[in-house]
């Protein structure tokens, strides 16, 4: 969303705003959330094929959407990882993303994935419109062949509240950022970093990236001009492009620098917020790759400028979608639970007898007729095309048109599905299509919002 088009909304009756009206900040669709971004950051993450065995998953958030449901199990469920898998969710603070990859990184033996994921909420025409944005981060940690080598930690706790937000409220109340700046940031996250250079023997000069979460914009470089850390170390801050995306911040920061980091390099990133958190590593000359990564995400971005999609997406606007839109979609806990695999995981069935792929699984083969005879096979990462579609600009949706139609797999299944994030271009038959974990509809009335797989265009 292009930070202009929100500034110029506001400008009868908030003209200040425009000071802010600097590049974009990402958005997220009506069907998305802290957990959608974290498995789509999660697949990215781990590959395509079959989900390594992993000792726990954490999932940091401020703004995920279940209070009293574990989010991170839910993206587990996503992701297919084996029922035995340990799951956690971490909040509390913004720095939650960096405090959840440290506890990781200090845990027993064995693979974790921490994930980090944030859509904030903020009031119309406030300076956190301006500023927040969302994003979701994975990272693997373990042992064999890494991409950095953790080096250490330093986490100072100090009930110094620059922001909050109480459990029940929407928004958060954020201090003065003078304030904020000079007596938290300037103070406290300088002494964390040089305790933990001075802890690991590391001169200053060993640092070659150094980023900072959490803070006023352009703490970043006050903190580097005192810790005598030049401009050019300082981990790109992603505000201009992203915006600040809360418990994924500095998880990202750090993704960013390993993108751009050479063998030997120490990277040292903090979070502030109740105090402060920092983390260092040394890159090596090893680790796997994601297949997009962080620069190719906000490259691949694409500008909005109807502000009213942003405020609509948001739940800030109730538009006049007339008296199709007057459903209440209940979910059946019961059938989620019985074919929770199918639903969440994308596992369709392989008949054993003459190799049909499907989806649902069901009792008999849809090609030979054979009964029971269908294997688990996932579709998630599988390569598909559209084979019929349709733009209905008739039926409720919440971001029309409803882009639906039968979508073919190369595997041999074909499903009717949602086409969702069709461009200007629009899609035709044959256009190539890959599967991202979106909100299939939520009931406002009890407050649940049920997930599925959806198709989006890759040309």
């Amino acid at each position: 969303m292009a930070r202009g088009a929100i500034a110029e909304a506001h400008a009868w009756a908030l003209p200040s705003l425009k000071g802010l009206a600097k590049g974009e900040k990402a958005l997220c669709s009506w069907d998305e959330d802290a957990i959608t971004l974290a498995v789509e950051a999660a697949r990215d993450c781990l590959g395509p094929g079959t989900p390594p065995k992993l000792a726990g998953l954490t999932l940091a958030s401020t703004s995920a959407p279940f209070a009293d449901l574990q989010n991170a199990g839910v993206a587990a469920g996503a992701l297919h990882l084996d029922t035995g898998v340990p799951c956690l969710d971490a909040s509390g603070s913004t720095r939650a993303g960096l405090s959840a990859l440290a506890q990781s990184l200090e845990a027993a033996a064995g693979d974790r994935l921490v994930l980090a994921a944030e859509r904030r909420a903020a009031r119309p025409g406030s300076v956190q419109e301006m500023q927040y944005g969302a994003g979701g981060a994975a990272l693997l940690v373990g042992e064999g062949d890494l991409a950095a080598r953790y080096l250490g930690r330093e986490s100072i706790m100090v009930p110094f509240v620059d922001h909050f937000r109480e459990a029940d409220a929407r928004y958060d109340y954020a201090w003065e950022e003078r304030w904020i700046r000079d007596e938290g940031v300037a103070r406290l996250v300088p002494q964390a970093v040089k305790s933990l250079l001075k802890r690991l023997g590391l001169g200053v000069e060993r640092v070659a990236q150094f980023g900072l979460s959490g803070a006023p914009a352009g703490s970043d470089r006050m903190v580097a001009k005192a810790l005598t850390i030049t401009p050019d170390r300082i981990i790109p801050d992603l505000i201009d492009e992203v915006g600040d995306a809360g418990a994924a911040h500095a998880p990202l920061l750090l993704i960013g620098a390993l993108e751009r980091a050479r063998p030997g390099d120490v990277i040292v990133v903090a979070a502030f917020g109740q105090g402060c958190e920092v983390l260092a590593f040394e890159m090596q000359d090893g680790g796997r790759r994601p297949a997009r990564g962080l620069a190719r995400a906000v490259e691949a971005g694409v500008t909005e400028t109807a502000y009213t999609k942003l405020l609509s997406f948001g739940g800030e606007l109730s538009l006049d979608w007339g008296p199709r839109s007057e459903v209440q979609p209940k979910a059946a806990l019961t059938q989620q639970y019985r074919a929770g695999e199918q639903i969440t995981g994308f596992i369709g069935g392989r008949c054993s007898a003459c190799g049909q792929v499907q989806f649902p699984r069901l009792p008999n083969c849809v090609k030979c007729a054979a009964t029971a005879t269908q294997t688990p096979f996932p579709l998630a990462d599988e390569k598909a095309k559209v084979a019929t579609y349709s733009a209905d600009w008739l039926m409720f949706y919440p971001a029309p048109p409803l882009y639906v139609g039968l979508v073919q797999f190369d595997a041999g299944a074909r499903v009717l599905m949602e086409i969702v994030e069709v461009g200007a271009a629009g899609i035709d038959v044959g256009t190539p299509l890959r599967m991202v974990f979106r909100l299939k509809a939520h009931d406002n009335l009890r407050h649940y919002g049920r997930y599925f797989w959806k198709a989006v265009p890759t040309a």
